[in-house]
């Protein structure tokens, strides 16, 4: 396999639910080993580097047992299939049972097969690792109840929620200090040395059956957020950071071994002094939701080399999906915002089809649902730009945009550029709901002197402008709410 691009397009499918739907569209079991090869050239026809395979570890039948005692989570269950049945409750895939692929998903030979068909088709592959906690039932409370944070019998009488009796001694149940504990998981603790071995063991095995792991909740393990957390029920503080032991171990072994932070609270920087490769940007997609324009281009003045290392993305998992947040127009403009900047691009399976059901991780099927096709057509043309050259290795700037004194709707475009080897691309997005004009100054000195054409990649529409102009006083943009260009196939007239 080639190295990691510097941008990579990234796809999460929910494993579980995929497999079940192929069986359902096939008349027959499909497992990780006996996907059809049309279904793996379907996936390569979108250009991905990568599919995220979420949720291919063992379940915990303990952790089901306690999500279906849970009022809330039934609820949620039954809002997103009407016909909700018990068995439909799979188990979360971040209650982990052992770090061993799911006997239900084909195993792991039937991994070590989807990833040869995979790579293969040029495509890496990326699994889950949940490093704050486990399942009830993993081998390490029996085995090694020292790896866990502990509490006791008044404990577990006086917050019977945020701790669970095991094997006849009592854990914290795992939590982040801002949100009640998750019933169904043990607290691992941090700051345990012989935990930290194990969990290099742990990543080590992981690593010889993908290509790089998404890290759930990363930032829960930094050691000023775990001690702030959990206070003296951690003992004392490692002179090391987990993440930069467990990183620079896992490296030595495996070099391009890619790290991806599920990361909040504006930690991503810590992170990547750690070793991340990428971190979620969830500021960005916060600031695409709520917030204005102007707020995401000062998102995007932010260190290049810190932005090459974000994860980019309107969807996944955890967020709502984004046909059932964005208006249609709103949610194309902030997808070509994502897809076009520097950083890793995050897809998820279904927001291409226009899916609005945000699907509990427990379930293993979920409810049928209309296709957009011209959603979908839009993605297929979204994710050409995303894999064009000048997109992954160009140098990219943001562009300045200027308006005049009685039309400030210039401050509704944010507009970057990139370019390589006499390969430009140019991309403005209206990120309003009212239509918006200004001034795009261009920073390419060698288009002076020249007429240039540019095609806009989703019309195919051609324009024709001086160099002078587009760099002097910049190239004249009208666009309707949430418009954009992306223009692409610069060609010098004269």
């Amino acid at each position: 396999m080639n190295p990691w691009p510097k941008h990579p397009v990234i796809y999460e499918i929910n494993t579980w639910v995929w497999l079940d739907e192929l069986s359902r569209t096939y008349g027959r079991p499909v497992s990780l080993s006996t996907v059809p090869a049309e279904e793996w050239d379907a996936l390569s026809s979108f250009g991905f580097d990568a599919v995220w395979f979420m949720g291919v570890w063992e379940r915990s039948p303990a952790g089901i047992a306690i999500a279906n005692q849970n009022k809330g989570l039934l609820e949620d269950f039954r809002r997103a299939l009407s016909d909700y049945r018990s068995e439909d409750n799979v188990g979360s895939p971040y209650c982990v049972r052992q770090y061993v692929v799911d006997v239900h998903l084909g195993g792991r030979k039937g991994l070590a097969v989807a990833r040869k068909e995979l790579a293969g088709r040029g495509i890496k592959l990326i699994l889950d690792f949940v490093p704050n906690h486990v399942a009830p039932d993993h081998p390490w409370v029996s085995g090694h109840p020292e790896y866990f944070i502990r509490g006791d019998a008044d404990d577990l009488h006086r917050e019977p929620a945020s701790f669970l009796e095991a094997g006849g001694s009592v854990f914290a149940c795992g939590r982040d200090p801002y949100f009640p504990a998750w019933a169904d998981v043990l607290q691992l603790n941090a700051f345990q040395a012989g935990l930290r071995q194990a969990v290099i063991e742990t990543v080590g095995s992981i690593a010889g059956q993908c290509d790089g792991i998404r890290c759930d909740m990363a930032m829960l393990l930094l050691n000023g957020i775990f001690e702030r957390t959990w206070g003296s029920r951690a003992g004392q503080r490692p002179a090391t950071e987990y993440w930069a032991d467990v990183i620079t171990a896992i490296k030595k072994a495996h070099p391009d071994f890619l790290f991806m932070a599920e990361a909040y609270w504006d930690l991503e920087w810590e992170l990547q002094g750690q070793g991340f490769d990428y971190c979620y940007d969830k500021r960005l997609y916060d600031r695409l939701e709520h917030d204005s324009a102007e707020s995401v281009r000062l998102h995007l003045c932010a260190d290049f080399s810190y932005q090459g290392k974000l994860v980019r993305f309107i969807e996944n998992h955890d967020e709502p999906r984004a046909h059932s947040v964005f208006s249609p127009q709103k949610e194309r403009a902030a997808a070509v915002t994502i897809a076009t900047i520097p950083g890793a691009k995050l897809f998820h399976e279904g927001q291409f089809e226009g899916r609005k059901v945000r699907l509990p991780v427990f379930l293993g099927r979920r409810p049928d649902e209309p296709a957009d096709p011209d959603l979908r057509a839009f993605y297929r043309t979204l994710l050409k730009a995303a894999s064009l050259m000048g997109m992954r290795n160009g140098n990219w700037q943001l562009c300045d945009r200027t308006g005049w004194p009685d039309n400030a709707r210039y401050r509704n475009l944010v507009a970057w550029c990139w370019r390589s080897a006499g390969d430009y691309h140019l991309i403005v997005v209206n990120l309003s709901p009212s239509g918006a004009q200004g001034q795009v100054r261009l920073p390419w000195d060698e288009l002076k002197g020249r007429t240039w054409q540019m095609t806009d990649l989703f019309t195919d529409k051609e324009y024709e402008r001086g160099g002078d102009e587009m760099c002097n006083q910049g190239l004249h943009v009208d666009l309707p709410p949430w418009g954009f260009h992306v223009l692409t196939r610069w060609r010098a007239k004269s």
